[in-house]
């Protein structure tokens, strides 16, 4: 995450052999199960992760097929692949904590903050909860080479309530661009270019998912706090998706771009078809774009050309949104939560 956050408190060493502690949780029921995406096998939970924090805040279900995340007063929860990874498609179905969330943060990215403390890549969804009666804000971030003054971060209002439903949220990470999407409708494409050297993530990430507090920045700048009256905070994640390259933690697989064709990743970038539905999406759902903010960047950042912007009126000089906008709040990484 950026500068004055992450998305999960400083990590313990990882542990293979990390125990995990079934919490149950039956009293909040069960919500149907997501479909599954066209084309990707889930993987249970022991064929690919492993729990990384938060004791007996991680809950397996369903053999191993959904893994309940929660954060109460005590401590937060989260789990990572057990491989890194040079490339990919990165997938699960989330449902988010209902009700009062304020200052609940919970994530889904790739990163290898671990490995390369100054130079770290990351790739992330990130769910920031909100008071009772409003809706969870969702922003992407691409971070890469250590450049967290530069986290090319996107947020947007989502069609749906996420806390009623499982919905998929996807990364699609290769050598020549990044994808983000939402159930199977592409949000977000970053293409690589020459201008952003390293700045493109291009070292092996791991995949992480969390649940925390991020009490001090999530809501309004921090004016809105996690309420542990409403404890514990429950997200739950399911068919999860790992289709990518696993390398050596000891470098970059030389055979990674082989690897990358036979995994086919290419083939799920954004067909023709497909490219009017992310216009409209992002046209109708964003609600800050660091493309359009010339206070952060008054010169735009290289990949923010024509083809990349959405109409100039729509947005602030801060690159918020402008319609719907009712409460200006504190900064983070440039953005902002705009509405109450």
């Amino acid at each position: 995450m950026a500068s004055g956050a992450s998305s999960s408190p400083p990590l313990p060493v990882r542990s293979l052999a990390a125990a995990v502690v079934v919490l149950l949780l039956a009293a909040r029921g069960e919500a149907r199960p997501p479909h599954p995406l066209r084309g990707v096998r889930p993987l249970a939970f022991d064929e690919g992760y492993a729990q990384i924090f938060g004791s007996g805040n991680l809950a397996l279900l369903r053999d191993g097929r959904r893994v309940r995340l929660a954060l109460d007063e005590s401590t937060g929860a989260g789990f990572a692949s057990q491989d890194l990874f040079l490339h990919g498609f990165f997938s699960a179905a989330i449902k988010l904590p209902a009700d009062y969330a304020a200052g609940v943060v919970v994530a889904f990215y790739l990163s290898n903050g671990d490995v390369y403390e100054k130079t770290h890549d990351e790739l992330d969804f990130e769910f920031l909860g909100n008071v009772r009666g409003r809706e969870w804000r969702v922003q992407t971030n691409v971070y890469g080479n250590g450049s967290t003054h530069a986290g090319r971060e996107e947020r947007y209002d989502l069609p749906f309530d996420p806390t009623d439903d499982f919905h998929h949220y996807s990364i699609l990470w290769t050598s020549q661009r990044i994808i983000f999407y939402v159930d199977e409708t592409p949000i977000r494409e970053v293409v690589r270019t020459a201008a952003m050297g390293a700045t493109f993530p291009s070292k092996p990430m791991s995949l992480y998912a969390t649940i925390w507090d991020g009490s001090t920045w999530a809501t309004l700048g921090g004016r809105y706090r996690v309420n542990y009256r409403y404890a514990p905070f429950v997200a739950e994640f399911a068919d999860l998706v790992i289709r990518g390259c696993a390398v050596d933690p000891a470098g970059r697989d030389p055979r990674s771009a082989a690897c990358e064709a036979r995994a086919g990743l290419e083939s799920l970038a954004v067909p023709a078809e497909r490219r009017a539905a992310m216009a409209a999406f992002r046209r109708a759902h964003t609600s800050y774009s660091y493309c359009h903010d010339r206070r952060r960047y008054p010169v735009a950042l290289a990949e923010c050309g024509a083809e990349a912007l959405l109409p100039a009126r729509m947005f602030s000089p801060d690159g918020m949104r402008q319609h719907g906008r009712r409460h200006r709040g504190g900064r983070r990484g440039g953005a902002q939560d705009d509405v109450m």
